[in-house]
């Protein structure tokens, strides 16, 4: 597992335990989120928006595959169980990443 990789499971890891500190130390300061067609950008927004997901709905994440997309590029597919609405979500998480850190986070269904 390379560096990149212990990225974007660390973000997973920390998601399920929690830990919204965590999760945002390993975005870089001017990073941008894309979400439910809203974008947000700069940590503050981005804590902002976890915070918000974290006091809404209770969900699990199950990973099904995680794909080098080139340089820096990781696309990742997976399953979300919670109590929102629908209760089940397929999902991709598109990650751009530099020096470790998550610049660019894209999800859709």
């Amino acid at each position: 597992m390379d560096n990149t990789d212990d990225t974007i499971r660390r973000f997973f890891a920390l998601d399920a335990a929690g830990d919204l500190d965590g999760l945002i130390a390993l975005f870089a300061d001017d990073a941008t989120v894309v979400d439910e067609a809203q974008t947000h950008r700069g940590t503050d927004s981005i804590r902002a928006w976890r915070a918000d997901v974290a006091s809404k709905f209770t969900y699990t994440t199950e990973i099904l595959a995680i794909t080098n997309g080139g340089p820096g590029r990781f696309l990742v597919e997976g399953r979300i169980t919670g109590d929102f609405p629908g209760g089940v979500a397929d999902l991709k998480w598109d990650f751009a990443l530099a020096d470790g850190r998550i610049r660019r986070l894209m999800i859709a269904p």
